[in-house]
């Protein structure tokens, strides 16, 4: 199978194509033949820093953790699953487990799901990390009907489903973002805009809250911002942060008596451990799109296969609106 390789790491490290044995669907897997593969931060964070982050495949590594495509072969102790079904999950591309830049992935049937129906491929391979994040975020904090919930980089890929499922939960949700354009995309979706370049948190809590903070902040942004994060959040609230790599004073988080939540959704793939939650989620955001409350917004500009590397650059240099996702099929 056709297959583009990192043979070495850093920032501008090229994707080279190259050819690879064909997989064998080992028992309780899956081969797909993989039609579109989303870009995540943490894949441009593996190609850049490599050796220096844990979860990285050794060399020659193949890439991309999101997926869609069409299942070609079902291995032993599948059930649910039959040739010819089209999929969407997020299943390789660290550690041990080979990526989905390839012609085919053998996937764990556990990390994937039927995808949408109302969803293109290329849509549905934008969802899976991402939806499953901010499930995971918002399900954690107890988002429920009534409550106010606080979107932190409303615009950005986690952060536009989580806006979309926080509504769906029956919250009433607010979203930061900057400039014109972001403004106009979190409207959209259903939250408030807060831009934070110009609003004070104080500001946007008295407007949005009566003062009182919001019942759940979910951060997508993280490190210094879940300060900000934590000034938002109401007595006994809720924060959940997607990027907890930061020494922080905690202080005010005791004072306020908050519950602080921490998601690595990558943790199942990693560890292999309650790998199936993350098919069981697949399956209702699923439910979620096909009922109209769930999209996931794509960038516009098209990749390739001989793109793969303008992708990564395309993601990196912050250009893009919404998921960038490189077809295959």
């Amino acid at each position: 199978m056709k297959a583009m390789v990192l043979n070495s790491y850093g920032p501008d490290a090229p994707f080279e194509l190259a050819e690879l044995p064909d997989p064998v669907a080992s028992p309780g897997h899956v081969v797909v033949k993989v039609a579109a593969v989303s870009v995540n931060t943490v894949d441009t964070m593996i190609q850049s820093m490599g050796a220096d982050l844990p979860l990285s495949p050794k060399l020659p590594a193949v890439l991309g953790m999101d997926f869609s495509g069409t299942v070609v072969v079902v291995g032993e102790g599948v059930a649910g699953l039959a040739i010819g079904d089209e999929v969407y999950g997020c299943a390789g591309g660290l550690m041990d487990l080979p990526g989905s830049l390839a012609e085919y992935i053998n996937a764990d049937a556990r990390l994937i799901a039927h995808k949408p129906k109302t969803l293109s491929l290329r849509e549905a391979a934008a969802l899976p990390l991402v939806g499953i994040t901010a499930y995971e975020g918002l399900t954690r904090a107890g988002v429920g009907e009534g409550q106010t919930v606080l979107v932190q980089g409303g615009a950005g890929g986690v952060g536009h489903v989580a806006v979309q499922i926080a509504r769906h939960l029956g919250a009433t949700v607010s979203a930061t973002g900057r400039g014109a354009d972001q403004m106009a995309l979190i409207k959209g979706i259903g939250a408030r805009p807060v831009d934070f370049t110009t609003q004070k948190v104080e500001d946007y809590v008295a407007e949005h809250t009566d003062g009182v903070g919001f019942d759940v902040v979910f951060d997508s942004v993280g490190g210094p911002n879940m300060i900000n994060s934590f000034a938002a959040a109401k007595l006994n609230g809720h924060v959940a942060s997607t990027v907890a790599m930061v020494e922080i004073d905690l202080t005010p988080v005791h004072f306020k008596g908050l519950s602080l939540h921490v998601v690595f959704m990558l943790i199942p793939m990693m560890h292999d451990v309650e790998r199936q939650t993350h098919g069981d989620i697949l399956r209702v955001l699923a439910d979620l799109a096909d009922a109209g409350e769930l999209k996931p917004i794509v960038d516009e500009h098209r990749f390739g296969w001989a793109d793969v590397g303008t992708a990564y650059a395309h993601l990196t240099n912050g250009a893009a609106v919404g998921k960038v996702v490189v077809e295959l099929g």
